[in-house]
């Protein structure tokens, strides 16, 4: 085993299985012509067209939040129910991904577009007609599948068309529609929110516009040139090129493409008689390759465990958590968030290459720690200046399996499921609190007996957040969060991992640490309102600060800067 593992290192110290001028690399020769060429409208057609399954992929992810509030009371949904529809998304995409990886590679990149396109559409259809839960957790399965099937493809078809001197420009372009649709979803649940039965539908149905128009735009976009060249349709391939290139001296880019196809075939059936010498073996047990997976691993497992998706996914809850008091308040400050995502995701663009990776990665990531410490603090707080239960309401109906303590605080009355009703003082301070069941059969969730029952404009009753004046703190941690997060921490995993691999593990390298992300991304969603339950809302965001200050750690030590340095001295980059 020592002797097989030495001579794997010996012959990647000394060359990865390829010719050291890779595609890219090759392409630097003739990169002063491809510069003063005119990039042909075409190109930005079709990077449109296929980042719109960037679009519905934020869109879906983000939708979410603001559509829960509403869904969560239409079918008086548990927390675990609340978790699960969130989440199953998640758990579909990374089978979507998975699968979607061997279908684009066998099956093309065109025909994976067009059919996550479907998919998409027949998910939205379903969740906007849901008539019960296991109908709406059915659509958002579908849904994941789209997801994941999209994410694995987009990027490489963009990448795959696109002219090398703006090759990462149009990349990016599918994190801002990811991030975009974020943000076009909490606004269109700021839209819907006062329509209390059937607000939800639209905001989880009107994806299947976008998804529509996908579908039928990407039945009109070429096939990738390197797919088709891969399987031997070079003519085919050659037509396409000059196309996307806009003129007929595509001769060596296209010859560079032919290299690299014919000597990753040749890899392909020297290195598969036998499982010692497959690439992931190859990968794990080479010293290089492995710290390189860690690091990228790591990287992919830090983004998500450091909170990002419970604040995009539940933010209009944090926000009712926080004190925010009304559903359609609560839904338009997480648009407020989403925004920051999106306009903070556009400022990274340009500081990634001024900075360099891995100082962008550690500023982000610090404001990142200090955010989720200062949230967690404002729950915290929140909870020392919760109101007391001061006063009881005893009715007929209190007699009978009623659950609602008499004594305690707000937030242990919102735990049990019941509503807080109180009265203000001239400092607006709740005073005179009493916690009382909610009346299942009303659409509003008015209590069921007492003050709050009745029309009694000097009472005031809350049924998702206790009243706290310092509400705006979280607010303010929130904004903070993505201010911090979005510039750095959230392209810099996926554009580093693309960058770490030497050139013959990048595909496997690129897929473990992918897998890592959507795992990561599951237990998140999965726990976090269990969480908050388990180890107090503060506790929570305390925990995730708390990761966060180790990814810190390790990225310090064991994060090398990328920047300037070319794909071949990355290849040794941890040799």
């Amino acid at each position: 085993m020592d002797e097989t593992s030495s001579d794997m290192e010996e012959t990647n110290d000394q060359t990865p299985y390829f010719d050291k001028e890779t595609e890219q690399e090759a392409l630097v020769k003739h990169s002063d012509v491809t510069m003063k060429q005119r990039t042909p409208p075409y190109v930005y057609f079709l990077t449109v067209f296929a980042a719109i399954g960037g679009f519905l992929f934020g869109y879906d992810t983000g939708v979410v939040s603001g559509a829960m509030i509403l869904i969560k009371q239409e079918f008086h949904l548990s927390s675990f129910w609340q978790e699960l529809i969130v989440s199953a998304t998640i758990g579909t995409a990374i089978l979507g991904s998975l699968f979607g990886g061997f279908l684009n590679q066998r099956f093309g990149r065109k025909p994976m577009l067009i059919v996550s396109g479907l998919v998409f559409t027949v998910g939205a259809v379903v969740m906007g007609v849901a008539r019960s839960r296991e109908v709406l957790l059915i659509g958002r399965l579908i849904v994941g599948l789209g997801i994941g099937g999209a994410s694995v493809t987009v990027p490489v078809y963009i990448a795959e068309t696109a002219p090398s001197n703006i090759r990462g420009r149009l990349v990016t372009v599918n994190n801002l529609f990811i991030t975009g649709g974020q943000f076009i979803a909490s606004v269109v649940d700021g839209i819907f929110s006062p329509y209390k039965r059937t607000g939800w539908r639209f905001m989880l149905g009107l994806a299947a516009i976008p998804s529509i128009v996908m579908f039928f735009g990407c039945l009109v976009l070429p096939e990738s040139p390197r797919w088709l060249l891969s399987r031997g349709f070079s003519q085919e391939a050659k037509k396409v090129l000059v196309k996307l290139r806009g003129t007929d001296n595509v001769k060596d880019e296209f010859s560079a493409m032919q290299t690299v196809c014919e000597e990753e075939e040749s890899f392909r059936k020297t290195k598969s008689f036998s499982f010692s010498k497959s690439t992931t073996f190859q990968m794990v047990a080479t010293k290089s390759t492995r710290r390189a997976l860690l690091v990228g691993c790591m990287l992919q497992a830090i983004q998500q465990l450091s909170g990002i998706n419970t604040v995009m996914y539940y933010s209009a809850t944090i926000i009712q958590m926080s004190g925010i008091q009304g559903d359609q308040l609560a839904i338009w400050l997480a648009a407020v968030v989403a925004f920051g995502n999106f306009a903070f995701t556009i400022i990274g663009v340009f500081l990634v290459e001024k900075l360099g990776r891995r100082k962008l990665l550690l500023g982000s990531l610090a404001g990142v720690t200090l955010s989720l410490f200062l949230l967690g603090g404002a729950f915290y707080m929140a909870k020392q200046h919760d109101a007391a239960i001061t006063f009881h309401e005893k009715t007929l109906s209190d007699l009978n399996n009623n659950k609602c303590p008499a004594t305690g605080y707000c937030l242990d009355c919102l735990k049990e499921k019941c509503g807080f009703c109180y009265a203000k003082d001239s400092t607006s301070n709740p005073i005179n609190g009493s916690c009382v069941p909610i009346n299942l059969s009303s659409s509003d969730n008015t209590a069921a007996f007492g003050r709050c029952s009745r029309k009694d404009h000097s009472v005031t009753w809350s049924y998702q957040a206790c009243p706290y004046k310092y509400a705006w703190l979280a607010i303010v941690a929130l904004v903070l969060y993505i201010a911090a997060f979005a510039p750095g921490m959230g392209p810099m995993p996926w554009t580093i991992n693309s960058e770490i691999y030497p050139l013959w593990v990048r595909s496997t390298g690129n897929a473990f640490a992918t897998a890592t992300n959507w795992t990561c991304n599951l237990v998140i969603s999965m726990t976090f309102l269990s969480l908050t339950e388990w180890i107090t809302r503060y506790g929570a965001f305390w925990l995730y600060g708390g990761i966060s200050v180790f990814g810190w750690l390790f990225f310090f030590v064991y994060l090398p800067e990328t920047k300037t340095k070319s794909l071949e001295e990355l290849q040794h980059l941890f040799s």
